[in-house]
């Protein structure tokens, strides 16, 4: 079968290449030129990178005087599958000095890691003076996951909700600074990402056979949730929600809370690090968000 020539004026359509992040707003005063092709894309992606520039700017000045008076930052990021932690992480993380910021996911606990005293293998990857240390997954999993997918006994679980108060208490009369971020995806959008998942390349890594499990146990989840919070969500360390159903808002938004909480030089004025009161959610507004909504679980976020 023999291929229709091309026409002189029809044209290659484009490959569909995603951009990276910051090429919008890098190249936004570019001049035409013959070896440039044009571009269109939404004014909310040029204010989006602009803002997210901004803000790992003041996480570098941050880590620079952390260094300085030898701080130590634990953040703790947890959430349902596809909540966007992980985006998050990668945005916090990209500009600072690999040295004093580390992100610790840790894979399943071995044969002898089963036998430890349960937070055992995560005190080696507290920070040390100067450094942020970004935990993507914590000892929380004990809260929600290993519960609900019978990876541990009602009485251990019972046990690490009494115990990690306590524990975090003695993290925190230590001096390390701990952010606890819970990132709240609606059923839905859960859902629409694990699909997302499945067609593209890039995100298949991420694929896992307790997608599937993550909605059909939806409802145990949200139940090991309020749990989670009402025992842990404590004045010296606090949850703070993140609502991720739009993650470009729920990253910014999650930094310039981190941000408005600790003292550094030359810090923007606290306006422009104010988070915005409908992505970031106190724990105690939403324990009684759900104490309200307990027998509504359609009203439950996620």
């Amino acid at each position: 079968m023999v291929k229709k020539a091309k026409k002189a004026d029809e044209k290659e359509q484009p490959e569909n290449i995603r951009l990276a992040e910051g090429t919008a707003s890098s190249n936004l005063n570019n001049k035409k030129g013959e070896d440039k092709v044009q571009v269109w894309v939404s004014k909310s992606q040029i204010k989006y990178e602009k803002e997210l520039k901004k803000l790992q700017i003041e996480l570098m000045k941050l880590q620079l005087s952390m260094k300085e008076r030898g701080e130590r930052i634990l953040v703790i990021f947890e959430g349902r599958d596809a909540a966007g932690k992980g985006g998050t992480i990668k945005r916090i993380t990209e500009h600072l000095n690999p040295r004093n910021a580390r992100v610790v996911a840790l894979a399943k606990p071995n044969e002898t890691e089963m036998t430890q005293w349960y937070f055992q293998r995560y005190i080696v990857h507290l920070p040390s003076a100067g450094e942020i240390v970004l935990f993507d997954r914590s000892w929380y999993n004990r809260a929600m996951v290993e519960p609900v997918m019978g990876f541990c006994t009602d009485e251990q679980n019972k046990r690490f909700l009494k115990d990690v108060p306590m524990f975090e208490e003695m993290l925190a009369k230590n001096g390390i600074k701990i952010f606890k971020f819970y990132f709240s995806v609606s059923k839905e959008v859960q859902k629409e990402r694990f699909e997302s998942r499945k067609t593209d390349l890039l995100k298949q890594f991420k694929l896992s056979p307790i997608d599937n499990l993550a909605q059909k146990y939806w409802d145990q989840y949200s139940i090991r949730k309020f749990q989670m919070l009402s025992e842990t969500n404590r004045t010296i360390a606090p949850w703070t929600i993140v609502r991720s159903d739009n993650k470009k808002q729920a990253r910014l938004n999650c930094m310039k809370f981190l941000l408005s909480n600790m003292d550094y030089a030359n810090k923007l004025p606290e306006e422009e690090l104010q988070p915005d009161p409908e992505v970031i959610i106190s724990g105690i507004d939403e324990i009684r968000h759900m104490e309200m909504n307990l027998m509504q679980p359609k009203e439950l976020r996620g």
